[in-house]
C-alpha cells in the first residue's frame, strides 16, 4: 500500500521522535484532525506505525516499543481479551501469567476469582492480584527488567520448572503468517518456553496488531497452544491453519 507525501512525512516524524499526536500533526500540515486520523489509519494498515490513543508510535523492528507506549495501545481490545480469557479460567485453578500488557489485562479480570494460585514473573500482575484476597500470588525470582517490571533469567526458568499448573496465559510481541509466536528478548523467550512446558493448557492472548508485526526470536508455533484470545478475526490463511491444528479462536 503506497503512502502519499504527507503520510510519508508523518512516518518520518514518528520514527525520529518515537510518537506523533493527531492535534500536533493537524496544526503542522494545516489540515483537519479527521484528515490526520485517516492518514494514520492508512499508515497503520500499511504496517508503518502502531495506533495509540491520540496518535501513533513507531513500530519496532529488532527492539520492542517501550512499555509506557504499549500500555496505552489498544486498551479497549486488551480489556475485552482479558475478560474473555478470564471467563475461561474457573475458580480453584492454578495459573501462570507471563510478561505483557495483555496478560496484565487478564489479571485485572481475575480480581474476583476465588481460590486461585497465580505464579508470575510479571511484577505488574503480582501488584494487580495482590488486591484479590482469594488469590495466592507467587512471584518467580530472577533479574528485574526495570523497563516493564519483568523478571527474567536462568533463576526465573528454574523456579517455573518447580510448578505444574492448570493454565498458562502467555502474551507475545508478534505472530507471523506461519503461526510462529515471536518476541524480542531471548531471555524472556526462554522463560516463556519453561512456562509452556509446565502448563496443562496454554492460552495465547494477543490483540490484532500482533498479527501485523514481526520480531526476531521464535517462542513456539500456534499449534502448541489450545486457544487464542484476540479481538478480531485472524488472517484467513492463518485461521485455516489453526483449524487444522485444533487451535480454538476466541474473540473478545
Amino acid at each position: 500500500m503506497g503512502l502519499n507525501f504527507r503520510q510519508g512525512e508523518i512516518v518520518a516524524i514518528a520514527r525520529a521522535s518515537g510518537r506523533v499526536v493527531v492535534d500536533d500533526l493537524a496544526a503542522r500540515f494545516g489540515v483537519t484532525v479527521q484528515t490526520i486520523r485517516r492518514d494514520l489509519e492508512v499508515i497503520c494498515r500499511a504496517g508503518q506505525l502502531d495506533r495509540v490513543h491520540g496518535g501513533a508510535v513507531a513500530r519496532g523492528g529488532v527492539s520492542n516499543i517501550d512499555y509506557a507506549a504499549r500500555a496505552r495501545m489498544n486498551g479497549a481490545a486488551k480489556a475485552a481479551i482479558g475478560r474473555a480469557c478470564a471467563a475461561a479460567i474457573p475458580d480453584n485453578a492454578s495459573v501462570i501469567l507471563n510478561l505483557g500488557t495483555t496478560t496484565e489485562a487478564v489479571a485485572r479480570e481475575l480480581l474476583h476469582h476465588r481460590n486461585l494460585t497465580v505464579v508470575t514473573n510479571n511484577m505488574n500482575v503480582a501488584n494487580i492480584l495482590a488486591y484479590n484476597p482469594g488469590c495466592e500470588v507467587i512471584v518467580a525470582g530472577g533479574a528485574l527488567r526495570r523497563s516493564d517490571g519483568g523478571l527474567v533469567g536462568e533463576l526465573t526458568v528454574q523456579q517455573f520448572q518447580q510448578f505444574k499448573v492448570d493454565f498458562a496465559v502467555i502474551g507475545v510481541s508478534a505472530v507471523d503468517a506461519d503461526g510462529d509466536l515471536l518476541d524480542y528478548d531471548l531471555a524472556e523467550v526462554r522463560v516463556s518456553k519453561a512456562i509452556i512446558a509446565q502448563a496443562r493448557r496454554v492460552f495465547l492472548v494477543a490483540d490484532a496488531s500482533k498479527f501485523a508485526r514481526v520480531a526476531p526470536v521464535r517462542l513456539c508455533g500456534l499449534a502448541e497452544v489450545e486457544a487464542v484470545f484476540t479481538d478480531s478475526a485472524l488472517p484467513p490463511d492463518l485461521a485455516e491453519k489453526c483449524n487444522g491444528w485444533g487451535v480454538a479462536i476466541r474473540l473478545g
